[in-house]
């Protein structure tokens, strides 16, 4: 099983990588603003499958409903009542919220689910290991 911390942690590194390379070169708005919020859902799954052993289904809906709620927040538009001003933060948090940012998030998790059933072909136990 350790190998697989190492896979999950290469992801990691790999996908923080590709996401540092589309917030700095500002590609089009489709990279940057569907293909990037896709690409944080493998991101964050990621880093917490490092550190969590078991429990796909339950790590992959937990960032879902991360996304959601930091979504939600950009909607109640937390950033201005905060007034944040510092430009990692908002990228982090956003601040402008889109309902095509959920439409990603969602693609996201599905894709983690498929890469999960690809990768472990016993799925089933897997997946749902409380």
């Amino acid at each position: 099983m350790e190998h697989l911390k190492w896979r999950y942690f290469s992801a990691f590194l790999i996908l923080l990588l590709i996401e540092f390379t589309i917030a700095y070169f500002h590609f089009n708005p489709f990279i940057r603003g569907f293909l990037g919020d896709v690409l944080v859902m493998l991101l964050l799954y990621s880093f917490l499958k490092i550190f969590i052993k078991n429990n796909v289904f339950n790590i992959a809906i937990s960032v879902l409903g991360f996304a959601f709620l930091v979504e939600l927040l950009q909607f109640l538009k937390l950033s201005e009542i905060l007034k944040i001003k510092s430009k990692i933060i908002l990228t982090v948090l956003g601040s402008v919220f889109d309902v095509w940012d959920l439409v990603a998030y969602f693609i996201g998790f599905l894709l983690i689910l498929l890469i999960e059933k690809l990768l472990h072909k016993n799925t089933l136990q897997y997946f749902f290991k409380f």
